[in-house]
């Protein structure tokens, strides 16, 4: 079995959010007095976790299992998740996106347990930029939880970097010289309407051209030669390589026609897709007693609804309910 859609998308990623919680107050992400959380008893407990992973990777195809928020780190079982990941066969590769908070006491476990690389989010290097978009003052910590996982040899170290217009939009040249000199690679990603706030303006977001042309007054980027497949970043071989810069210009330059992505929420729904305002729910199917081959096929019967695109450009396109620290990156 697979997890095909009608348009022979074949999702083979699978994107797992541990909690909607996150030690951040992004300012395009959530608002400076939080969110409503998931209730405890609605989050899916570790077992049931490493279950649905199980399910995915032995009978429907998932390769890559990658564990997001919210925040990861907050969730306690994590290490624990991963090294039950970890041991499955066919092996997933395994990952995590975290905003780096803690990681500096916990790259190590983490890697020990089987996880293979991090993605970090960090938008600026600059103190005062960092404390108006996430309102702490917690940049040290970031920088010295990205140092722990290269170290830990959670490579290659990606950090992702959203701009916005005004606050840092300056600063993309300055955040690509400083990943290049400590040896983590870049990816900027255009701003989604994912906010919890629903205040994403498409004329405020900081396009792909833009990003491309303020890099290109300091450095020179030609196209880099491996084909970009279902990988969401354009790369770019920066001053002739081999390193190189991603853009992921969701909004300008969809790659929806290439998905291999599916998404399970921390309280047990199927997404087909980011921008879904459907779910399917494996959870209250989980604890009725379904057996393994019935939570497969719900879950096969979820792909096939998949949507050819996103449809931001459509007008009648609406923001998910959920804000994207509930459906996980």
């Amino acid at each position: 079995m697979q997890l095909t859609d009608r348009y022979g998308r074949v999702a083979t990623d699978l994107r797992v959010s541990l909690t909607d919680r996150c030690n951040l107050r992004c300012s395009y992400c959530m608002p400076e007095e939080g969110l409503d959380w998931l209730q405890k008893e609605t989050l899916l407990t570790d077992d049931e976790v490493v279950r649905l992973i199980r399910i995915g990777v032995e009978l429907l195809g998932i390769t890559e299992v990658r564990f997001t928020g919210g925040e990861p780190l907050l969730r306690r079982g994590l290490a624990d998740i991963v090294r039950r990941t970890a041991a499955l066969q066919p092996r997933p590769e395994t990952s995590l996106t975290t905003n780096a908070l803690g990681l500096a006491r916990t790259a190590a476990t983490l890697a020990q347990a089987g996880l293979d690389r991090v993605n970090v989010s960090l938008d600026t290097i600059r103190r005062d930029t960092f404390r108006e978009i996430t309102l702490r003052d917690r940049l040290d910590d970031v920088l010295e939880g990205l140092a722990a996982a290269k170290a830990a040899g959670l490579g290659p170290v990606k950090v992702n970097a959203v701009l916005l217009r005004g606050v840092n939009d300056d600063q993309a040249g300055e955040l690509l010289g400083w990943c290049l000199a400590h040896g983590y690679d870049l990816r900027f990603i255009e701003q989604m309407p994912l906010d919890a706030q629903h205040g994403w303006d498409r004329d405020a977001m900081v396009t792909a051209e833009e990003i491309l042309a303020a890099l290109q007054t300091r450095y020179t980027l030609t196209p880099a030669r491996e084909p970009r497949g279902s990988a969401p970043a354009e790369l770019w071989a920066v001053d002739g390589g081999p390193a190189t810069v991603g853009v992921i210009a969701s909004v300008t330059r969809p790659f929806c026609g290439d998905c291999d992505r599916v998404r399970l929420t921390a309280d047990g729904q199927v997404r087909n897709c980011l921008f879904a305002r459907d779910e399917s729910d494996l959870r209250s199917a989980m604890r009725d007693g379904a057996d393994d081959q019935e939570i497969a096929d719900r879950w096969v019967i979820a792909m096939r609804g998949k949507l050819p695109g996103h449809g931001i450009d459509d007008p009648t396109f609406l923001q998910p309910d959920r804000p994207m620290s509930a459906i996980g990156g």
